[in-house]
């Protein structure tokens, strides 16, 4: 009998959920989530703020607890499941990274525009010569030709990553193009190569399977959908689909219904869905964690979140330039108040 394919696991939501619930974890929340995620045996599990180590700031969002008492509360209750955290370079530094390691982060996923993994290799080295498993993280991966990603990869893998994820950070791509990245990327590479969705266009799980399918054995998925814009590849309901195909994850399901149920729901201010902004976010192709920022200057300037959306997806912002919300908001403001005079 051929063996089971199998897929090993990140669960995102106590890192990129953080985006959804404006940065807002409380030690308690994330003990409970851990545990019950421990439980459940899910292999890694991401704690951060949503922008990653020392994201903590008025251009990101201020965390309601400091992210390192998060990590140990994290690491207290995990018994077989490890801790891991994200890292974007310019943002966190080395020295986070070994705080985070000295509380027991396992792993260490270093995240860069899809065109900039040449800023990473400081991070992966020194994580690497930390004893952490290290993931390279291109993010915004529609963006860039299959080429350059390829290119990029290779050099997240001559710097030593153990892994590296195709990251569909505005839920923009589509499954075809899922595929052709990760089948090229697995011609190419040698490591293990993962893939990490959004939902915007409502394709999280047919460009996951579309993944596995070229190739990835790694896999992010958020319980409740608990991420940011539409949030990720729904975690419970990606188990329920493996199981159907026969995929191993090792993962079990009752304890993750039940956890998404009974401790992830009641954290949501509002359900965890397709809304038009979300939907905007991956038709412009905007990254998924500008959504907030949007909706808070929307109101602020008296405009459409749309509107600013699409212009940020025009001007193909990246993560770090959240400050051109509030200035693209202001001009459409302007905008608005010229058009007035002049009628």
């Amino acid at each position: 009998m051929p063996e089971k394919k199998q897929i090993i696991l990140t669960e995102v939501a106590l890192r990129d959920g953080s985006h959804a619930i404006a940065h807002q974890y409380t030690t308690k929340q994330v003990t409970a989530i851990a545990k019950g995620l421990n439980e459940a045996g899910v292999p890694y599990i991401e704690v951060s703020h949503g922008d990653g180590l020392a994201g903590s700031s008025l251009q990101y969002g201020l965390s309601h607890t400091n992210e390192m008492e998060l990590i140990e509360a994290a690491v207290s209750v995990c018994t077989t499941s490890n801790v891991a955290v994200l890292l974007l370079p310019g943002v966190g530094t080395v020295s986070e990274l070994k705080q985070a390691a000295q509380l027991g982060a396992r792993m260490a996923r270093i995240a860069t525009h899809v065109t900039e993994a040449d800023i990473s290799a400081q991070h992966i080295t020194s994580a690497k010569e930390i004893g952490m498993e290290v993931v390279g993280f291109l993010m915004m991966a529609h963006s860039a030709p299959t080429a350059k990603l390829v290119e990029q990869a290779k050099l997240m893998e001559s710097y030593g990553a153990d892994v590296v994820y195709v990251v569909d950070s505005a839920g923009a791509l589509l499954p075809h193009e899922v595929k052709d990245k990760i089948t090229a990327l697995r011609q190419h590479l040698s490591i293990d190569i993962g893939f990490h969705g959004h939902n915007n266009l409502s394709l999280a799980m047919a460009n996951t399977l579309a993944a596995i399918d070229a190739g990835a054995t790694r896999i992010d998925g958020s319980i409740r959908c608990l991420g940011a814009g539409a949030g990720n590849t729904q975690t419970e309901v990606l188990l329920a689909v493996l199981d159907r195909l026969g995929i191993y994850t090792g993962v079990d399901l009752y304890k993750m219904m039940d956890l998404a149920e009974d401790v992830i729901a009641p954290i949501l201010t509002v359900p965890q869905e397709i809304t038009r902004d979300n939907l905007v976010l991956g038709y412009a192709g905007v990254y998924s964690s500008f959504l907030l920022h949007a909706q808070r200057a929307a109101q602020k300037f008296g405009v459409d979140a749309r509107d600013i959306l699409l212009e940020i997806g025009r001007r193909k912002a990246v993560g770090g330039q959240e400050d051109m919300i509030v200035d693209v908001a202001a001009e459409l403001a302007q905008g608005k108040e010229t058009s007035h005079a002049n009628r």
